[in-house]
């Protein structure tokens, strides 16, 4: 008699579909027009989800490139959103944004390269796996997921961390990039405002440095940006000659 088989349906592991889903998220905002501190708080609520995580953070270099700067967390305690800027070598983050390395923590308020462990007996925190935001190689910052109880993260855990930490850098430094544009881009516009007001207050006779001191005083005297007195020159103008 012929035996009768069985088949079972594959399913994909849980965490790899959150992992999946996380990325996806991620990956969208690389394209998105989210400002960058919704970018940074999406990033860390994602993380949060899809690595079972009591507290995530995100801290990012500061301009000069020495400091770690908290700049997003799903925390509420108040001592901990409020923790001191990490310089670059010193504490577990300090480490893995100078190395560009992946570190696992077993326990952070035993670790003596952690540096708030009074903070982590007060919220609470157990085992951290912080891990590097890179792009091209060069650290924007770095991404930590902390649990309340002991844990040992495994191979694959780093690996995800590790994805979303690397698609959140790129994320990220598009939005800075997006800012720095639009920057440089309003001030061209401002420029090229200010010259042709000073055109306009040119042709009354006024030299080029006492056209440009008139908007700047006017500027300074009403409380108004330059590119606002500008404005309000060029169209006075506009309408002197409709």
């Amino acid at each position: 008699m012929a035996r009768k088989t069985r088949t079972k349906s594959v399913k994909a592991h849980p965490s790899y579909e959150k992992q999946i889903e996380a990325l996806s998220k991620i990956s969208q905002t690389i394209t998105s027009n989210l400002y960058l501190e919704d970018i940074l708080r999406l990033i860390v609520m994602v993380t949060a989800e899809v690595m079972n995580s009591k507290i995530c953070s995100l801290l990012l270099l500061d301009e000069k490139g020495k400091e770690l700067v908290i700049r997003a967390t799903q925390s509420v305690s108040e001592a901990y959103n409020k923790k001191p800027n990490v310089k670059i070598g010193e504490g577990i983050s300090g480490i893995v944004a100078k190395e560009n390395k992946p570190i696992a923590v077993p326990d952070v308020k035993k670790d003596p390269r952690y540096i708030n462990r009074d903070i982590a007996k007060k919220e609470n925190l157990c085992s951290l796996l912080s891990v590097p935001m890179s792009v091209k190689g060069k650290v924007i910052g770095v991404l930590n997921s902390y649990t309340s109880t002991p844990h040992k993260f495994t191979r694959n855990e780093i690996n995800i961390l590790t994805s979303v930490a690397n698609q959140a850098a790129v994320a990220i430094e598009n939005a800075q990039l997006m800012v720095k544009s639009k920057i440089i881009q309003e001030e061209l516009e401002t420029r090229k405002l200010v010259d042709r007001a000073k055109g306009i207050l040119m042709k009354k006779g006024m030299t080029e440095q006492d056209a440009f001191r008139r908007i700047q005083k006017q500027a300074m005297d009403l409380r108004r940006s330059m590119r606002q007195i500008a404005e309000a020159i060029i169209l006075a103008d506009d309408l002197e000659k409709g």
